[in-house]
């Protein structure tokens, strides 16, 4: 593609090598310029043209700008289409590098891997630093709208930066315009916002400022959410659209909410009192009000002033809490989490004992674990990367037969141990060396740069670096070493593939669709771009607002698969998976369930040790069982289904789960003996919950553990009262 940059001095860009892709835009590397990057868009419009004029005419003070460190990726020159018509078709804007979404550090278990050493200061002071940059925007009169994680990102240094500026609401009060922000995401989403179509409202600061708090919450609060909670209502918990419209704040100190904090989240009393009554204030009081909702000047201040009366903990130096507290709270955390310290210490760091797997526990039942596979595929073999159906990208309520009393997640149901976290292998870095008082400043200093001269290297050099780089999993670094690839030779389609499973591996899908869109221009055979571009499209659904769109589009790519290979399993894996998704939350239809089952017998055709297979039709039979009138033999195969899976592996928690749930259904009817379905979905899920910690799985844990509820409900009720977070030791 060939873009105008009109300044200084007139040139042609020739925009080749794409490093993301949206719905709207595109973003491309700006050639000879590292520092930069261009977003061009698909449909430019004449209102996108206003929009990005006003932006440049009035950008935000940048609050980290004496410390050389982006604070908001603003816009900073036009690009016009190169027919020399002068119409606007995007800008460029600096090239964020080296840093990861805020998730990466609110995470506990992410966050162990690749930076052990971001203790709860750098925290606060990642907090401070998101303050600091809403509070810029705000006092420009920009409003972001669309808050939420994937669009904040954060250094080893606790610097922040802001991006996808161009979605925010901008202003232009000389000509009495607002260019607003048509999008959201419901879990920062105000309640006075929640079911509202986004564009056509204009958004306030205090909107903006619902999100901070949010944010700000999971920061301090280990990931956890403010409205996250285990519901004591009988029928099934409500959305976070819908306790956020009704103000159950989980840590309500006004009002009875009908919700318990999960165990897994930290206690309420962690939080400085200054704090928990900023967050009183903003999801309580300003339910009603939101002007109540503090701003985020205030927000920077109180973070300020807790920060400066943290103590440090004698045992664990990289424990600091706050003053208020008369022991440290992450010492009792770390034995209630069997060991797992949320904030290890510099010689558990030396010694790499933080990256170790969780012991695992004794059990009187003996389970002979299969090794797992930890490695990606390699390169020159097919790499498919998909993901397990396990939640609802939209929902629309059916007919069930069975409305158990669901009570969420519990720990140290029947003896089944502490709680662990999900630990992800990526690097991490080095303590911090000095702290500083000031609010926009980083928590320590940048090390020099050490990146070697790299400029010799051939094609073969880097394909190679990026190959090993993506063995190890460190897909970040094999995102840079397959994009130099392709400079050195942009007609390896290989090159696009692996660099765009990289991007899928950082669940950047539409980088990755981009690039295996040229993989496909230079080779329309190649097999494993369209399976992998399919589950893109399959992964974009989540965040459309169309999703039925990006489902069609995936199943055209896994028919083009087949249609090129009609012996490639994994293409009608994916096929069924789509199909299902598409019938259980559009269609309902009998024949189309049928036609994901033919899509999974087939691929056991193929190749008869295809787990995943054997999962997806038990799923797809236990999900037609909610409906059939021949619902017992429907529940019947599909055990038979997750049998023949478990026979394959027996480390997947997700099928003894549904195992057991088919069980304990199966059971409430009547079916067959219902004493041993009972006994046998009680293994099953004790089973799940046991497997499950083991391999360090939280989501199927907890999910484990609330199936435990339904089927064991007096033993939940007990425990659910406990308020510590210990299971039984072995």
């Amino acid at each position: 593609m060939q873009v105008l940059r009109p300044f200084p001095n007139p040139e042609i860009l020739n925009l080749s090598v794409s490093v993301g892709h949206g719905g709207e835009a595109c973003i491309y590397a700006v050639p000879l310029d590292d520092n930069l990057v261009a977003k061009i868009y698909h449909k430019p419009t004449i209102s996108y043209a206003q929009k990005l004029r006003a932006m440049l005419a009035n950008p935000p003070v940048n609050p980290t700008d004496n410390l050389g460190h982006i604070a908001i990726a603003w816009p900073q020159e036009l690009l016009q289409a190169a027919d020399s018509s002068g119409k606007i078709v995007g800008f460029i804007m600096p090239r964020i590098r080296g840093m990861r979404p805020i998730m990466d550090f609110y995470n506990p278990g992410i966050r162990r891997q690749h930076c052990p050493l971001f203790n709860y200061q750098y925290l606060l002071r990642t907090a401070r630093n998101l303050a600091s940059a809403f509070a810029a925007l705000h006092a420009s009169g920009y409003c972001i709208g669309d808050v939420n994680e994937s669009n904040i990102l954060v250094s080893d240094t606790a610097l922040v930066t802001l991006v996808d500026t161009d979605s925010f609401q901008v202003t232009e009060p000389l000509k009495n315009l607002v260019y607003r922000c048509s999008v959201g995401k419901a879990e920062y989403t105000p309640p006075e916002l929640q079911n509202k179509t986004f564009a056509d409202y204009d958004r306030e600061n205090y909107h903006d400022l619902f999100g901070l708090a949010v944010l700000i919450f999971q920061l301090l609060m280990e990931g956890t959410h403010p409205f996250s909670g285990i519901f004591q209502g009988g029928i099934e918990p409500p959305t976070y659209q819908g306790r956020i419209l009704s103000g159950h704040f989980t840590y309500s100190q006004k009002k009875q909410v009908p919700y318990l904090p999960t165990p897994i989240s930290p206690g309420w009393d962690l939080l400085h009192p200054s704090l928990q009554d900023l967050f009183v204030r903003c999801f309580e009081d300003g339910h009603h009000n939101p002007r109540l909702r503090p701003n985020a000047q205030t927000w920077l201040s109180a973070l300020a002033a807790v920060e400066e009366s943290l103590l440090t903990c004698a045992t664990n130096p990289q424990h600091l809490y706050h003053n208020h507290l008369d022991k440290c709270p992450w010492c009792e955390r770390t034995r209630r989490l069997g060991g797992r310290d949320p904030f290890p210490s510099l010689v558990a760091i030396a010694s790499k004992q933080h990256l170790q797997p969780r012991p695992k526990l004794q059990s009187k039942r003996r389970y002979v674990p299969t090794p797992r596979i930890t490695q990606p595929l390699k390169s020159n073999y097919p790499v498919y990367h998909w993901q397990p159906i396990n939640q609802q990208f939209y929902h629309v309520p059916s007919r069930k037969k069975l409305n158990p009393k669901v009570y969420g997640v519990i720990v140290g149901v029947m003896g089944l141990g502490l709680l662990g976290y999900l630990d992800v292998m990526i690097k991490f870095t080095r303590p911090f060396v000095s702290q500083n008082p000031y609010t926009q400043q980083s928590l320590m200093s940048r090390a020099a740069n050490q990146t070697p001269d790299l400029t010799k290297l051939s094609f073969t050099d880097y394909y190679q670096r990026g190959h090993t780089a993506y063995q190890r999993q460190d897909y970040e670094q094999a995102v840079v070493n397959f994009t130099q690839a392709i400079k050195k030779n942009p007609q390896s389609a290989k090159s696009y593939i692996d660099l765009a499973n990289s991007q899928y591996n950082l669940n950047n899908y539409e980088a990755a669709l981009a690039n295996y869109n040229q993989a496909l221009k230079l080779d329309p055979q190649e097999v494993r771009a369209y399976v992998n571009r399919g589950n893109a499209y399959y992964m974009l659904a989540n965040y459309s607002s169309d999703p039925n769109r990006e489902y069609k589009q995936a199943i055209a790519d896994f028919n083009a698969a087949i249609n090129i290979n009609k012996n490639d399993a994994e293409a009608y894996i994916r096929r069924g998976v789509v199909r299902f998704e598409i019938n259980k939350y559009i269609n309902n239809s009998f024949q189309e369930y049928e036609k994901s089952i033919a899509d999974f017998t087939k691929a056991i055709k193929l190749n008869s040790s295809k787990v995943d297979a054997y999962f997806q039709r038990g799923s797809v039979r236990y999900q037609m069982a909610q409906y059939s009138t021949d619902y017992a033999a429907e529940y019947k195969q599909a055990i038979a289904d997750f049998t023949e899976a478990i026979k394959l592996n027996s480390r997947l928690a997700k099928i003894y789960l549904k195992r057991g749930m088919a069980y304990y259904e199966l059971a409430q009817y009547g079916e067959g003996i219902a004493d041993k379905n009972h006994v046998q979905a009680v293994a099953d899920l004790e089973a799940a919950a046991k497997v499950s910690l083991e391999e360090n799985d939280m989501d199927n844990y907890q999910q484990s553990l609330s199936s435990i509820c339904i089927v064991v409900a007096n033993k939940c009720d007990s425990l659910l009262s406990n308020s510590t977070l210990l299971g039984q030791s072995n």
